[in-house]
């Protein structure tokens, strides 16, 4: 059966948004649940001695290593089988390192199951949305991405939902509960996925290995979105035990706030993409860092209530919002080049994902060395950010 678009009849558009909901749960158990997840579950992890503070964070590093593998796998991946095969897959791998991870064995039983969470969601997040958007109408591809990404925030405010709730029955039971989430999310996906990897038309007249220019603009693009890797993950792996330990809050007050990154995180993409059709993607990139330039200081100066919760939401919003952004302005570059533009994508998501899991394992020995530190930690991502938005306005004023 041909995989519908949204001009076809009413079945052909259901079977779409069947799609559209298999990516959402792909995003969702891939990244929101399998790498955000941990963040409200880190002080509990501490707290029930599975790990002492000064290792524990190392684990959470350890899914970012993994996704960045599973970036750079997907495409082979998906060369020796069917997308939807691989995402499947990486799916139910998810959901037994959930499983795994109910049960601490060891540090390293632990790291490798944490690494292979990863692995699935860096493959989730490079296949599932390019999978699902070749079968849609160009005139739908905006709403629909921005559908999917929105998987990330609603796993990101399930994790800060569920998670509370789970740990008072335990932390094994937490662990377990999430697998019986993700288990529930893969049946819901299973076939959601178009028989077929993409329509033949879409690949009409575009060259098989097309090598993308590189204006200074382009590369000051990819330096842009590594850095802002680099800006995030304070907030990812440390906001939760910033306010739970840190200010002595409680486990159950920082899971409010990761609650708070999650509901950013669920209009992020939406509200991104609406600023940049108003104003180009260039000009919303340049708010985007200052936003959170703004939002990730705020933690490194101020312990103001009010002001984490701005922090919070903001952050949040821009984890996945800033996706379609960087996309949307790589595109935009490549406008005379459209057979580069999806090598030109791959290497911007593969220096995110470098800088991402550098900056989580030098951030967690930092924090381990300087006595648990967090302020330095939110000081160094506010740093990046500003040094992405001082290279993308040196970019803007040479193309002038």
């Amino acid at each position: 059966m041909r995989y519908a678009v949204f001009n076809q009849s009413e079945r052909g558009s259901f079977q779409v948004w069947r799609g559209v909901l298999a990516g959402a749960s792909a995003s969702l158990v891939g990244i929101g649940l399998a790498r955000f997840a941990y963040t409200p579950l880190l002080p509990a992890i501490i707290g029930a001695h599975w790990f002492p503070a000064s290792t524990a964070a190392y684990l959470g590093a350890a899914n970012l290593g993994g996704y960045l593998a599973g970036a750079l796998a997907a495409g082979v991946l998906a060369r020796h089988a069917r997308a939807a095969t691989v995402l499947r897959a990486m799916m139910v791998l998810a959901t037994v390192a959930f499983i795994a991870c109910a049960f601490p064995v060891s540090f390293l039983w632990f790291f490798v199951w944490r690494f292979l969470s990863g692995i699935s969601g860096g493959a989730l997040m490079v296949l599932a949305a390019p999978t699902i958007i070749a079968h849609v109408a160009p005139s739908r591809r905006g709403f629909a991405s921005g559908a999917i990404f929105t998987g990330i925030g609603l796993g990101i405010a399930a994790s800060g939902t569920i998670v509370p709730l789970l740990l008072r029955h335990g932390l094994t039971e937490t662990w377990l509960g999430l697998a019986i989430v993700s288990l529930l999310l893969t049946v819901v996906a299973w076939n959601g996925w178009p028989s077929q990897d993409a329509p033949a038309s879409a690949h009409v007249n575009e060259p098989r290995h097309a090598k993308a220019p590189s204006p200074p603009a382009l590369r000051a693009l990819f330096v842009e979105y590594a850095l802002n890797a680099v800006g995030l993950v304070p907030h990812m792996i440390f906001l939760v035990d910033f306010v739970a330990r840190g200010l002595g809050k409680g486990v159950d007050a920082g899971a409010q706030y990761w609650v708070l990154y999650g509901l950013g995180a669920i209009a992020g993409p939406l509200l991104a993409g609406h600023l940049a059709d108003r104003a180009g993607f260039g000009p919303a990139l340049r708010v985007a860092y200052l936003l959170q330039l703004i939002a990730v200081a705020i933690p490194a100066v101020t312990s103001n209530t009010s002001l984490l919760m701005v922090s919070s939401v903001l952050v949040g919003a821009f984890t996945p919002g800033i996706v379609p952004l960087v996309l949307g302005r790589v595109n935009e570059l490549l406008a005379h080049h459209p057979a580069a533009q999806k090598g030109a994508w791959s290497n911007a998501t593969t220096g995110f994902a470098v800088l991402q899991a550098l900056a989580a394992y030098g951030m967690s020995f930092l924090f381990s060395s300087s006595g648990g530190d967090y302020r330095l930690l939110f000081g160094i991502g506010a740093g990046a950010l500003a040094v992405a938005l001082t290279v993308d306005l040196f970019a803007a004023l040479r193309s002038k």
